[in-house]
């Protein structure tokens, strides 16, 4: 089974580009969908985060709305939060590629925004990463609801540049010519990493 990790920095396409992988039949685990359901009513992760930062826990689960506004600019509390949430997240990414293994699948995409951060780079095959101009990065990124032009760069200084990323990849999907060449870049990678 070929592990490919699919990573890039925010609003490079990456929800997009993972979607057409689960398109042509690939089984994606998304790390962020992960976390989410860790954090919701009932997950996992709310006993322990909510023993650490008890205003957030809201019907059994964790506003992360008020959480973000805990640990965003707080790196020990944000690094707190991540010795609970990242274990975790790893734990359902091992049932995830066991799960595969066993439906003998030829390829699976680990689906994981901070992939080089953490060093999970280390359990995949191959690395994909997402990319398009920062202008349009920029422009994608700021016309969410609730961005900031500080927040955005916040974020940014928290991962790794989108140059370091592509030059560490054995595949670059660009997302900045169309939703047509970022698919035909997909398909381009599915077809290299089944002959394997």
């Amino acid at each position: 089974m070929f592990v490919l990790g699919l990573t890039g920095s925010i609003g490079m396409g990456k929800t997009t580009a993972a979607a057409m992988f689960r398109c042509h039949k690939v089984p994606v685990y998304d790390a962020d969908a992960s976390v989410h359901q860790l954090l919701g009513r009932g997950g996992a992760a709310v006993p322990a985060v909510g023993n650490l930062f008890p205003a957030t826990v809201r019907d059994d689960g964790i506003d992360r709305e008020t959480l973000g506004k805990i640990v965003f600019n707080d790196p020990q509390a944000l690094g707190w939060l991540e010795s609970i949430l990242h274990p975790l997240v790893r734990k359902r990414q091992t049932a995830f590629l066991r799960v595969s293994a066993g439906q003998r699948r030829r390829l699976v995409v680990l689906d994981i925004p901070l992939l080089f951060e953490t060093g999970a780079d280390s359990t995949c095959d191959a690395v994909a990463v997402v990319s398009a101009p920062f202008y349009l990065q920029s422009l994608r990124v700021l016309s969410r609801s609730g961005m900031s032009e500080e927040k955005f760069s916040s974020i940014l200084a928290r991962q790794m540049p989108d140059l370091e990323k592509r030059r560490r990849a054995d595949f670059v999907i660009p997302t900045g010519l169309g939703r047509r060449m970022a698919l035909i870049s997909i398909r381009e990678i599915i077809k290299v990493t089944t002959r394997c």
